[in-house]
């Protein structure tokens, strides 16, 4: 099998977790399932020598499993400076600058005590990847992002559209 089968393969893994993630209510349950799907989206950039996708969707991935225990605005802003760092090491142009952009809208998003603030800032974020995932050629990595915005529109309906709605 080739590197790129590979790659698609371990997203394709990613797209179940992604696709989970949003049918919870608790905060909790969505960023664990981000967080698997992180190091595996990782796998998969760096299968395909996309370093500074690899290198955000790692630490996004450990993002995610400190705020299910901190909402703290100081680890955010370390987040973003490692994100920031991460991003100047691994410059290989404009898809670089997506992909930071896209990273660090999920998150200021992954930090927000709020899972409806958190819904609306990861579409953000998720359109930025999925214009990254375009650029790079990856199309189950486009698949998954087209998945997982309609997953967390579904979600987001799902415990806010009838609120929505009434108002």
């Amino acid at each position: 099998m080739s590197v790129f089968m590979v790659s698609q393969l371990l997203i394709g893994i990613a797209i179940i977790f992604d696709l989970a993630s949003f049918q919870f209510k608790q905060k909790h349950h969505i960023v664990a399932c981000l967080a698997v799907s992180g190091v595996l989206i990782s796998s998969h950039f760096a299968l395909l020598q996309q370093w500074t996708a690899a290198g955000l969707m790692l630490v996004a991935a450990i993002r995610y499993v400190v705020t299910i225990f901190s909402h703290s605005k100081l680890l955010m802003s370390l987040f973003l400076a490692i994100s920031s760092l991460i991003t100047l090491v691994t410059f290989a142009g404009p898809v670089s600058l997506i992909s930071f952009a896209g990273s660090a809208t999920q998150t200021v998003a992954a930090f927000s005590q709020s899972d409806q603030r958190l819904r609306q800032l990861m579409i953000i974020g998720t359109s930025l990847w999925l214009l990254n995932n375009i650029l790079v050629g990856s199309p189950t990595a486009v698949l998954m992002e087209v998945l997982f915005i309609g997953s967390n529109l579904v979600g987001y309906y799902r415990f806010y559209g009838t609120r929505i709605a009434l108002d």
